[in-house]
């Protein structure tokens, strides 16, 4: 990360009107998300729960390559505590429970790659548009583990139970077009366009009456939400343990000596 970038805020912050953008801003580190900016994310989701005036969150990503490139190689993670890796991990699944929550429509723009950590943030909005060249992969699984921020709680509501599992479970890239077909996004448009077709849509949105937006997004997430939050806690539960098995150590020392892992499920 250059020092220029690393002085500039990693979430950069646009009110027109009644509409919000807010840019993950590490272009030249994929947006990975780091903790800086889950810090940098924290206070601005905890802001929007009480302002009034805004009433649509666009989410996207800086530059034209990633949206985020998710949160740990296993380079970093080896870096780490495993303590700190799952006081991380759970830490950013409680940021992503508030985005959801949030008062107002929340869309993500996905400008280029979602991976792990990145797909489970656009999963977190309430719905999606993304650009001809965007891409989404959960490569956990390779990892000998599974997404611990709140993805295989949430995917199967948006692109069905066996897709969510083909998804988690095979880590295969998914294209723009493919997206759009499974019910991941609304709808793809060329690089060029993206946000100013997403600009638009959401000031569309924004016009409506806000008991109306805000009305319809508290009963539809209401009638979601119970399993939703059992698979939540679900999720937080096994993800601690996950950090201490064997495999986790295994996929890390696998990638140190470049090697494929070996996992025995323990």
């Amino acid at each position: 990360m250059s020092q220029a970038q690393s002085a500039s805020p990693a979430v950069l912050m646009q009110r027109d009107g009644k509409v919000v953008t807010l840019m993950l801003n590490r272009p030249g580190d994929g947006n990975r998300w780091r903790q800086e900016m889950l810090l940098a994310f924290e206070p601005i989701v905890e802001a929007l729960h009480r302002d009034d005036e805004a009433q649509v969150v666009i989410v996207t990503g800086a530059g034209d390559e990633y949206f985020s490139w998710g949160a740990f190689d296993p380079a970093i993670r080896g870096a780490m505590s495993k303590q700190d890796i799952v006081d991380f991990v759970l830490r950013g699944s409680r940021l992503r429970d508030s985005l959801e929550v949030l008062p107002q429509i929340v869309i993500a723009a996905l400008n280029g790659k979602a991976r792990g950590n990145g797909v489970e943030l656009a999963l977190a909005c309430d719905m999606r548009f993304v650009s001809e060249h965007s891409t989404l992969s959960f490569p956990e699984a390779d990892m000998g583990g599974f997404p611990g921020g709140g993805g295989p709680a949430r995917l199967p509501a948006v692109v069905g139970r066996a897709r969510a599992l083909e998804l988690l479970c095979s880590g295969r890239e998914v294209g723009a077009q493919e997206m759009v077909r499974i019910g991941f996004a609304l709808a793809v448009y060329p690089h060029a366009r993206l946000m100013d077709e997403v600009r638009a849509f959401a000031a569309h949105i924004a016009a409506k009456g806000p008991l109306a937006l805000r009305g319809a997004k508290r009963i539809v997430h209401t009638r979601l939400a119970p399993g939703l939050r059992e698979a939540r806690q679900l999720s937080d539960e096994m993800r601690a343990k996950l950090e201490w098995s064997h495999d986790v150590d295994e996929a890390i020392a696998a990638h140190r000596e470049g090697r494929k892992p070996h996992f025995t499920g323990k």
